[in-house]
């Protein structure tokens, strides 16, 4: 696995089919050939049924040969129209084969529960997933957004019965949302050899710095999601950020990927872009590594007040 997997969520959303094959060809180029995406992509879009982010993917890997030379993560589980979360056998046999029609491929890497279903025992998922490892349609099994003791048990069932069990776990995790991933995950995916590849590592672009006030978001689609970053902490986090930019000679982008791939546990933090310009990020997070001092910075900057339990 590459040090930054890319966010697939872009593609047939903010970027179109032609500019979604102009950066997976760029990132291909850079040696970044793993590609995470979900059947749910981009279902929230007026017009969308989910699947878009996948249809491309897979037409750009069929036109360009690629397929075994790229790492492909997919999802099942949320709401595509059957509604609501659903990790029952019935609906993953479905979506397998949806996905792989979409990824014009026979099988995936890695087949993610995308978020726990407290409907269906995970005995159900687990074995469901064993008959798909054994036809060759997926070759290894991941987790997003689990509760701790929901991935605990699952795990812990799966070897006691010789289950395929989730290699890879897939939280939200950046400078400004560490918690609840450093709250017993961390150590538990660590003691127990579970990659991390961890979404919202830029927090929706709060991190880049792009956004210096609340008035800088006003009106625009990401103001409810960054609103909420606009705290004490918050503010010291971009003031920390800058200082540890301007020391490295890099953008306050590829520090927080450089802090967030320096942190114990992660395999590889998700990252997206929408133009090939921002990729410059992903290269200059590869090519530096923060001093401890710089990492402790940017640690005490984003040290949780009890008040700020985002």
């Amino acid at each position: 696995m590459p040090p930054i997997a890319f966010g697939c969520n872009v593609l047939g959303w903010t970027l179109d089919e032609r500019e979604s094959f102009k950066m997976l060809d760029k990132l291909y180029e850079l040696e970044f050939n793993y590609f995470d995406t979900a059947d749910v992509y981009s279902r929230w879009v007026d017009g969308h049924e989910g699947g878009e982010s996948e249809r491309i993917l897979g037409k750009w890997m069929k036109s360009r040969g690629l397929r075994d030379r790229v790492m492909v993560a997919t999802k099942v589980g949320m709401d595509v129209g059957q509604g609501g979360i659903d990790l029952s056998a019935a609906h993953i046999k479905k979506q397998i084969d949806a996905s792989l029609k979409n990824l014009q491929t026979d099988y995936v890497d890695f087949y993610f529960s995308h978020q726990h279903d407290d409907r269906t025992p995970f005995a159900e998922t687990l074995e469901t997933y064993a008959d798909l490892v054994k036809e060759g349609k997926i070759r290894h099994i991941a987790a997003s957004n689990f509760p701790l003791e929901h991935l605990k048990k699952s795990v812990a069932y799966s070897k006691k019965h010789d289950l395929p069990s989730y290699q890879i776990y897939q939280p939200e995790y950046s400078l400004i949302h560490r918690i609840p991933f450093e709250d017993g995950f961390q150590e538990y995916v660590m003691k127990n050899d579970i990659s991390v590849t961890n979404y919202w590592a830029l927090a929706n672009g709060f991190l880049t710095g792009k956004y210096k006030n609340e008035e800088d978001i006003k009106g625009s689609s990401r103001e409810r999601n960054l609103k909420k970053y606009f705290t004490d902490r918050g503010r010291h986090i971009l003031q920390s950020l800058e200082v540890i930019s301007q020391q490295a000679g890099i953008s306050q982008a590829g520090v927080a990927i450089a802090w967030t791939m320096a942190q114990p546990g992660i395999t590889a933090p998700i990252v997206s872009a929408t133009k090939e310009s921002q990729l410059e990020a992903f290269k200059e997070a590869v090519r530096t590594k923060l001093t401890e001092d710089q990492i402790t910075v940017l640690n005490n900057a984003s040290r949780y007040n009890k008040e700020e339990q985002l």
